[in-house]
C-alpha cells in the first residue's frame, strides 16, 4: 500500500481513448464564400508587382478545408491550379508558408520529412522534431499520407536514411506500436518501467538501449510522465540528465525531444521557436515549420507556454525576428499578442 499513497497525492485519472483536444490559431471564417476569395486571389496574383496582403490575408485566416475550396474555385476561374500559381507570384519564406497552408497538417509533415530526407545528407534535426513530437494518430496519418504523395512508404525511406539505434529509435516510433491511454492506473508496471529504465542506464556501465527503445516508444504518454516521476526515486538523476549522460550525438536529441514532449509538447514547441529565432536572421524553416505544421494543431498553446517560459509573446518575437511579408503571415498565423 505504501507505493500507492506515494503515488496518489500527484498521479491524475487519464481517460484513454480520447482525442487530444486542439487549440487551434486558425479556424475556419464565417460567412465563407470560396468563390469571391479565389477571385480576389487572382487579382491579387495578377496585380503588377503582386498583390502579397490580399493573398496573405486569405490564405493565413482560413481554414485548411476552406483554403481546399478556394483552390478549387481558383482553378475554375483561372483555369490553372493555385499552387503553380503561388510559386510563380511569390518567392523564398512567403512562398513555402502560403504552399504549406495548402497543403493538410499530415500532408505538410509528410513532405518535410520527405526533404529532410532527400539528396545528399539527411536533415536529422528536422527528422527528429516530427517524428518524436507526433502522436501515434498524428503519426498513422502521416504515413498514410506519405505513401499516396510519395508512393513509398515511410519507415523504408527512415530506414535507408538513418543507421544504428537512431534508426532504431525512429522505426519502433513509426510503425506505432504506442499504448492506448487508460482510465486504470497500473501503479506496478509505473513502478517496473520506471525501474528498467534505471538498470538499463545510469546503474551499469554503458546503457542497455532495447529496453530505452521499447518503453519510450510504447508506452502511453500518461503512464510515461508517471514513469519519469517514479525514475527519480531509483535515480540520483532525473531522466532528461541521465540521457545526456549515457547517449550522444542524434540519439540524444530524439531521446531529449520525446522526453519534452511527453512532459509538455507545447512547451517544447515554444522553445524550439525561442531558440530557432534567438540567432541574427532567424532559423526561417523551422519558425516556418512549426508554425504552419501546428496553426490547426495547439498554437494557441504553443503561444501560451512561450510567455510563459520566456517572458515575452510569441507575436512580438516573430515582429523582432522576422521581416516584411514573411513577418506578416506568421504574425497573422499566431493570430494575437498574449
Amino acid at each position: 500500500m505504501a507505493l500507492v499513497s506515494e503515488f496518489l497525492g500527484q498521479l491524475t485519472l487519464s481517460f484513454g481513448g480520447e482525442r487530444e483536444p486542439t487549440f487551434p490559431t486558425v479556424v475556419p471564417v464565417r460567412d465563407f464564400d470560396p468563390a469571391k476569395d479565389a477571385a480576389r486571389i487572382d487579382t491579387a496574383i495578377k496585380t503588377k508587382g503582386v498583390d502579397e496582403q490580399t493573398i496573405i490575408d486569405i490564405l493565413t485566416r482560413r481554414s485548411y478545408k476552406q483554403r481546399r475550396d478556394i483552390a478549387f474555385q481558383y482553378e475554375r476561374i483561372a483555369k490553372k491550379d493555385l499552387v503553380t500559381a503561388l510559386k510563380g507570384a511569390l518567392s523564398g519564406s512567403l512562398e513555402a508558408v502560403m504552399l504549406g497552408l495548402l497543403k493538410s497538417t499530415a500532408q505538410y509533415d509528410a513532405s518535410e520529412l520527405k526533404s529532410s530526407m532527400k539528396g545528399l545528407g539527411t536533415d536529422e534535426e528536422s527528422l527528429i522534431e516530427i517524428v518524436c513530437s507526433r502522436s501515434s494518430e498524428e503519426l498513422t496519418e502521416i504515413k498514410k499520407v506519405y505513401k499516396e504523395m510519395f508512393k513509398k512508404d515511410l519507415d523504408k525511406d527512415v530506414a535507408g536514411d538513418t543507421s544504428g539505434n537512431f534508426a532504431k529509435l525512429l522505426l519502433a516510433l513509426v510503425q506505432t506500436k504506442r499504448d492506448e491511454p487508460s482510465n486504470v492506473i497500473d501503479y506496478e508496471k509505473i513502478d517496473q518501467d520506471a525501474r528498467a529504465l534505471y538498470e538499463a542506464g545510469v546503474k551499469r556501465k554503458g546503457t542497455d538501449l532495447v529496453t530505452w527503445i521499447s518503453i519510450m516508444s510504447e508506452r502511453s504518454v500518461p503512464h510515461l510522465q508517471k514513469v519519469f516521476n517514479r525514475y527519480k526515486s531509483y535515480s540520483p538523476l532525473d531522466m532528461k540528465e541521465s540521457i545526456k549522460m549515457e547517449v550522444k550525438g542524434d540519439l540524444e536529441k530524439s531521446f531529449l525531444t520525446l522526453v519534452e514532449c511527453f512532459e509538455n509538447k507545447q512547451l517544447y514547441f515554444g522553445n524550439r521557436l525561442n531558440e530557432a529565432m534567438k540567432s541574427k536572421g532567424a532559423k526561417e524553416k523551422v519558425v516556418t515549420r512549426i508554425i504552419v505544421s501546428r496553426c490547426e494543431v495547439d498554437l494557441m498553446k504553443i503561444r501560451t507556454e512561450f510567455k510563459k517560459q520566456h517572458g515575452r509573446s510569441l507575436y512580438q518575437t516573430i515582429f523582432e525576428h522576422t521581416k516584411g511579408d514573411y513577418q506578416k503571415a506568421l504574425m497573422s498565423l499566431c493570430a494575437g499578442d498574449d
